[in-house]
């Protein structure tokens, strides 16, 4: 069973606007190499989150996930920058508050 939680909703934003980027990276001209990137690390993400056995940790893949959103940033051709900064803004935000390096009473 699931137990559905802020960080859980956070994680899930996350890899799916990962997700979609990486889509978007593939409908669109060029960096098609870091599209599939993209799609596969953050489809482990969401994957990890409600299955077992994957394996690299969510922790792990959230942080590969956050490196290759920068990286499209970075390059990002065609595609716009919304995206890719909210999704970094919101695995960073799952990341600190799933490491407690941020204490919130009520989210973590």
């Amino acid at each position: 069973m699931i137990t559905l939680s802020w960080l859980l909703l956070l994680a899930i934003i996350g890899g799916v606007i990962a997700l979609v980027d990486g889509i978007l990276r593939l409908r669109g001209k060029g960096n098609t190499v870091l599209g599939v990137i993209e799609i596969i690390v953050a489809a482990l993400l969401l994957l990890s989150l409600f299955v077992t056995g994957i394996p690299f940790g969510a922790v792990v893949l959230g942080v590969a996930t956050i490196i290759v959103l920068i990286i499209g940033l970075v390059m990002r051709g065609r595609t716009g920058i919304t995206l890719p900064i909210v999704g970094i803004v919101v695995l960073v935000l799952w990341l600190v508050l799933a490491n407690r390096w941020l204490i919130i009473p009520g989210i973590n």
